[in-house]
């Protein structure tokens, strides 16, 4: 399907933003959910409009990001078996050096720098903030920091993608 977007009139980057765009989409669906079963379970949540669109905007940007790496990392290996092996090997570790588990404080020196690089970090801190401390003030850094990620990673797919069809 990528194949014949691609081989269409149109700019490959609006092909490239187009999917993008799509998986955020599924973001806030998802996000959706996750608000609605957090109700339903009494979660103590702060639950004030900015926090929550600032949420959904974190979990765009986040959706928008991965999705362009796995483009990018697609337009190198060419198939579809290959991209699902390595997306499978990048996930689980992107994870695991976030802090999603535990704050960057409390990691190894070395696992510190991954996890100040990795943009996850970034999304589980805004969104920490957003949600369950109301402190703000690294908010803003972590939208830059997801934003720069995500257009950085929206170019490379977008410069590398016309591989897939030669």
């Amino acid at each position: 399907m990528l194949s014949k977007l691609l081989s269409t009139p149109s700019p490959q980057s609006s092909v490239i933003v187009g999917k993008a765009l799509a998986a955020s989409i599924r973001g806030i669906f998802q996000a959706v959910v996750v608000f609605t079963l957090a109700l339903i379970i009494r979660v103590n949540v702060l639950f004030n409009p900015a926090g929550v669109a600032g949420v959904f905007m974190v979990g765009v940007l986040l959706a928008m990001c991965f999705s362009s790496s796995s483009m990018f990392i697609a337009s190198m290996l060419k198939t579809r078996e290959r991209m699902m092996g390595i997306g499978q090997v990048i996930t689980m570790p992107l994870f695991f050096a976030s802090n999603a588990i535990y704050h960057i404080t409390l990691m190894p020196k070395w696992l510190q720098t991954i996890a100040l690089a990795n943009p996850l970090s970034y999304a589980v801190d805004a969104i920490r903030a957003l949600l369950l401390t109301g402190d703000y003030s690294n908010v803003p850094t972590d939208i830059t920091v997801l934003l720069g990620y995500t257009l950085l990673l929206l170019a490379l797919a977008s410069i590398t993608i016309k591989r897939i069809i030669e």
